[in-house]
């Protein structure tokens, strides 16, 4: 998409994420799961890393990593994102709580601008990974998480398993609709190239059209799992959900754990 760099969806949906998508997925599993992995005695007993600081990849507003950070305490969670728009959400969403245990926002690519390591645990969470624009540039993000993982680390991806046959075309529909306010959503289907690129259109009566894009590009498990193995890291678990339902043809989503393979 012209004029789309790593920084557009981020200001785009800002001030929109926490009502569009507070509840796209399970947030008390997701972060009971992440919780659990983080101090998984089988994994912790292979690591000599005191460190057990947790990276979250996209962070956004910290709908997962706010909570987590609460979850694991006294577990540093470091959060990442190239948005400003969303790490400035964040910092609303941190001041709203009582507690103190606060996620270290960073601003940064998921690829060029990871934290030094090492992480007990790294996650990218509800297709953020996705977002990265190219093959190479998900395949140079792996690597980077492989480089930055503690001895018995962990790396999670939560993504949709991609439609097969893969979508061709355009396609237009109503997200919502109300009396002052319409929002369509319109996108476009490279089946070819494995690239969705789309725009929430936002139609009201007094503001006018707001334009809200998005791109991404999708990546199969099988291809995920070369790219981790091109990394050096191997399935250690796949799952439906963060309710760890087993994973099967017909999922539609999955969470992956991928650990050092040596």
């Amino acid at each position: 998409m012209q004029g789309y760099d790593i920084n557009t969806y981020g200001d785009a949906f800002a001030d929109v994420y926490d009502d569009w998508y507070g509840e796209v997925s399970d947030v008390a599993a997701t972060v009971d799961c992440l919780g659990q992995l983080t101090a998984t005695p089988s994994a912790a007993s292979r690591s000599d890393v005191a460190d057990r600081r947790v990276l979250e990849l996209g962070v956004g507003t910290g709908r997962l990593a706010i909570p987590l950070a609460a979850r694991v305490w006294p577990t540093q969670v470091v959060g990442l994102d190239s948005s400003a728009a969303m790490l400035e959400r964040l910092a609303v969403n941190q001041a709203e709580m009582e507690h103190e245990r606060r996620v270290q926002a960073i601003r940064g690519d998921m690829v060029d601008d990871q934290p030094p390591g090492p992480f007990r645990l790294v996650f990218v969470a509800f297709n953020t990974f996705f977002n990265l624009a190219s093959g190479e540039r998900q395949e140079a993000c792996v690597h980077a998480v492989a480089s930055r993982l503690a001895p018995g680390g962990l790396f999670v991806v939560e993504a949709d398993v991609p439609e097969q046959p893969a979508q061709t075309g355009s396609h237009v529909e109503v997200r919502s609709i109300s009396t002052d306010r319409v929002v369509l959503s319109v996108a476009r289907y490279d089946g070819e190239r494995c690239q969705v690129e789309g725009q929430f259109v936002e139609l009201t009566e007094s503001g006018g059209v707001r334009l809200r894009p998005w791109s991404i590009r999708y990546v199969a498990p099988a291809e995920l799992d070369a790219m981790a193995a091109a990394a050096g890291l191997a399935v250690e678990d796949r799952w439906e959900d963060f309710d760890r339902h087993p994973f099967g043809d017909a999922s539609p989503r999955h969470v992956t754990v991928y650990a050092p393979s040596s």
